[in-house]
Formats: C-alpha cells, sequence, structure tokens
C-alpha cells in the first residue's frame, strides 16, 4: 500500500479549532515537522481539510 509523507507547512495560529486538532491528530506539531501515513480514505480526508498547510508527497 502506499504511504504519504505529510509536512506541515504554514501555522495553526489563528485557524479554526477543527484544522488544529486535524493537524495534531495527524502527528504533527511544530512548522516543517513531517509524518508518514498510509494513503487510507481516514487519511486522505483528513489531509483534505488541512490541505492549504500542508505539503504531501507520496512514498
Amino acid at each position: 500500500m502506499a504511504e504519504l509523507k505529510v509536512t506541515l507547512k504554514r501555522s495553526v495560529i489563528g485557524r479554526p479549532q477543527n484544522q488544529k486538532d486535524t493537524v495534531k491528530a495527524l502527528g504533527l506539531g511544530k512548522l516543517n515537522s513531517s509524518v508518514v501515513k498510509p494513503a487510507n480514505e481516514a487519511v486522505k480526508g483528513m489531509i483534505n481539510t488541512v490541505s492549504h498547510l500542508v505539503d504531501v508527497e507520496e512514498v
């Protein structure tokens, strides 16, 4: 199964609470932090919610 590398590129300061919670649930904390997640529907939905804050690469 494919995996996605998700990197936080923009700050969550001033963003709605659901976006802050989504970034935290993805395991991202500080700017430029990265995590590798499986490419399933749940993760894709989370990425779609905060797509303007993160960069995504296929690993």
